[in-house]
C-alpha cells in the first residue's frame, strides 16, 4: 500500500510537484540502469502473508489493532481491514535447508500471533477470502486505523467519482455497489519475492507473467463472497473490480485499470515504471527534499520516494519493487497472484513451484514469452481464476489443456530443475512438488475442498448456505492448524 502518509486534502500544486519529481526520480532510475552497481550476486527470496481473524463464531473479529498491541513484533504488519495483519517473514536464500527454514519462522511467527489473537478472543485463518464476511464487515468504519488507507481510500473514491461496482458472474452472480475500497480488505494474499540482477528481470517478469494462470489454477482458495460462490480464485475479480477509478465511460475508453495484467512482453524493468508514470495519475502526490540527481552525483544511492510510492499505488499482479538494504539498491520481482493458505505447507509448496518454474523459464534458451502470445497469458490468467485446476489453458506445443494435466506432465519437472539450480535439498524439492502434483492428481485445492464441504453441508445437513459456510469455516481452520497439505483433506 506504499508508505504512511496523511489524508490531507492535496493541491493542484502538489499534483504538479509530484509529477515533476517522479519523472525526475524515473530519469534517474535510467541513469541508474545503465551504470550503477545493483545488489544481484545472490537470488534472496522473500514472502509475505495477509492473515485474517475470526472470533468463536467464525464471524471476522475487527481486533488487528489490539493483537499487534500485543505481540509488539516488527514482522507483523496491519493490513486494509481490521480482520486483517501482514506477517514478513525475514528474507533468504532457499538454497539447502532453506524451505525448511521458512517453514519453522512462519509457523514460530504464526504460533506467537495466534497466542496473542486468543487472548483477544480470535483466532488466525489462512484463506483468499473469509466465507462468513457480509457487506456489513466490509464498510469504511472497519478500515484500519493507519492513515494511509484512509487516505488511499480518498483518492480512489474522488477519482471513481461515484459509489465502486461489483459485478462478478461465476457458479453465482454477485451484483452490488460501495462507497469506499473496504470490500478490498477481504482479499488476502501470499506475496513471493524475488531478487534478481537488472540485466535479467525481464526475462523473470515475462516468465512469472507466463505462469500466473498456472498458478492461481493450482493454488486457488477463493470461491465465496458475500455467501455466493462465484469464481474459484473470487479474489482476482474482487481486487480487480474494488480499486477500479475508472467510471463505465473511461473503461469504454480503454483507459487502463490501476490493478492491471499488463499487455506486453518487456525488454527492461525501465518499461514497467515508465507505464506506471505515463499511464497512472498519482494517487498520493507527496514529495520528499531528495533531490536524486544531486544524490546520485555525490556518489550515494537515491531512494527515488516518489517513484516508489507511484509504483506502489499500482497492482500489477507482477510488480517490479526498487528497494535499498543496507545501503545498496536491488531489484525484485513481487509476485502477487496467490491467495493466503490453506496451509503453511500448501504456501511453501506454491512457493518452490513459482520460484523454480520462474527461474527455469527465465533461463531457458528460448523463452517462453516468444512462444506464448501476451493475451494468450493474461486469457490464462483469468480462465484459472474462474475455474481453478479444471482451468483449460494455452500452452505452447500444447495447446487447450487442463492446469491438472499440463503441471504433473510438463512443468513440474521444470521447477525441480529451477530449484536445483538455487541449491534446493533434493529432499524439500521432492516433498513440495509432490504436494503439487497430488493436488493435480485428487483435483483438490482450497477451493475445491471448500465449495465439497458447503455443497455436502447444505445436501447431507440440510443445512442453509450462511450455517454452511460458518461449519465449514470452523472445519477449515482445525485442519488449518494440523499443517497437513489440502490435498488430504476429508470432506466430513
Amino acid at each position: 500500500m506504499g508508505k504512511d502518509v496523511s489524508p490531507v486534502p492535496f493541491s493542484r500544486e502538489d499534483r504538479v510537484r509530484y509529477r515533476q519529481k517522479v519523472r525526475r526520480c524515473l530519469d534517474v532510475f535510467a541513469l541508474m540502469l545503465d551504470d550503477f552497481e545493483f545488489d544481484a550476486e545472490r537470488p534472496t527470496t522473500g514472502l509475505e502473508i495477509e492473515l485474517n481473524l475470526v472470533d468463536k463464531d467464525a464471524e471476522p473479529a475487527m481486533r488487528n489493532a489490539e493483537i499487534l498491541a500485543n505481540l509488539a513484533d516488527p514482522t507483523f504488519q496491519t493490513e486494509l481491514g481490521q480482520f486483517n495483519l501482514e506477517l514478513n517473514a525475514r528474507p533468504r536464500l532457499i538454497e539447502g535447508d532453506g524451505f525448511a527454514d521458512y517453514q519453522h519462522d512462519i509457523q514460530a511467527s504464526i504460533g506467537r500471533a495466534e497466542d496473542r489473537a486468543n487472548k483477544a478472543d480470535a483466532t488466525i485463518v489462512l484463506i483468499g477470502i473469509l466465507p462468513t464476511l457480509t457487506p456489513r464487515h466490509l464498510v469504511l468504519g472497519n478500515l484500519s486505523s493507519n492513515e494511509r488507507y484512509w487516505a488511499l481510500n480518498e483518492q480512489i473514491v474522488a477519482a471513481r467519482g461515484e459509489d465502486i461496482g461489483l459485478d462478478i458472474r461465476g457458479v453465482e452472480r454477485l451484483q452490488t455497489f460501495t462507497d469506499s475500497i473496504a470490500p478490498e480488505s477481504a482479499c488476502t494474499s501470499v506475496q513471493f519475492h524475488l531478487q534478481v540482477a537488472p540485466d535479467t528481470f525481464a526475462d523473470y517478469w515475462n516468465a512469472a507473467q507466463s505462469i500466473a494462470g498456472i498458478q492461481v489454477g493450482i493454488g486457488a482458495n477463493s470461491p465465496y463472497l458475500y455467501g455466493k460462490q462465484l469464481w474459484a480464485e473470487t479474489r482476482i475479480a474482487l481486487f480487480e473490480q474494488a480499486t477500479d477509478t475508472r467510471p463505465d465511460e473511461l473503461k469504454s475508453q480503454g483507459v487502463r485499470p490501476r490493478v492491471w495484467f499488463g499487455e506486453r512482453w518487456i525488454t527492461s524493468i525501465f518499461d514497467l515504471f515508465e507505464e506506471n508514470v505515463r499511464y497512472f495519475p498519482p494517487l498520493l502526490p507527496i514529495t520528499d527534499d531528495e533531490d536524486p540527481v544531486e544524490v546520485l552525483h555525490n556518489g550515494g544511492v537515491p531512494r527515488l520516494g516518489e517513484l516508489r510510492l507511484h509504483n506502489g499505488t499500482v497492482y500489477r499482479w507482477n510488480r517490479p519493487v526498487y528497494d535499498i538494504t543496507n545501503g545498496r539498491p536491488h531489484l525484485r520481482v513481487e509476485n502477487r497472484v496467490l491467495p493466503a493458505g490453506p496451509t503453511v505447507v500448501d504456501m511453501l509448496a506454491n512457493a518452490a513451484f513459482y520460484f523454480g518454474l520462474v527461474r527455469d523459464l527465465a533461463e531457458a534458451d528460448r523463452p517462453i514469452w516468444s512462444q506464448l502470445p501476451f493475451t494468450k497469458a493474461e486469457e490464462n490468467f483469468h480462465a484459472a481464476a474462474r475455474r481453478g485446476l479444471d482451468a483449460r489453458v494455452y500452452w505452447p506445443r500444447h495447446g487447450e489443456v487442463r492446469i491438472a494435466d499440463l503441471v504433473p506432465d510438463v512443468l513440474l519437472p521444470r521447477a525441480a530443475a529451477g530449484l536445483d539450480r538455487f541449491g534446493v535439498a533434493p529432499h524439500y524439492r521432492d516433498q513440495l512438488l509432490t504436494v503439487i502434483a497430488e493436488r493435480c492428481r485428487t483435483g483438490q485445492n482450497g477451493a475445491a475442498w471448500q465449495t465439497a464441504m458447503v455443497r455436502a453441508a447444505e445436501r447431507k445437513r440440510g443445512l442453509d448456505r450462511t450455517t454452511a459456510l460458518h461449519h465449514m469455516l470452523t472445519r477449515y481452520g482445525e485442519l488449518q492448524r494440523t499443517n497437513d497439505p489440502v490435498h488430504t483433506w476429508p470432506i466430513d
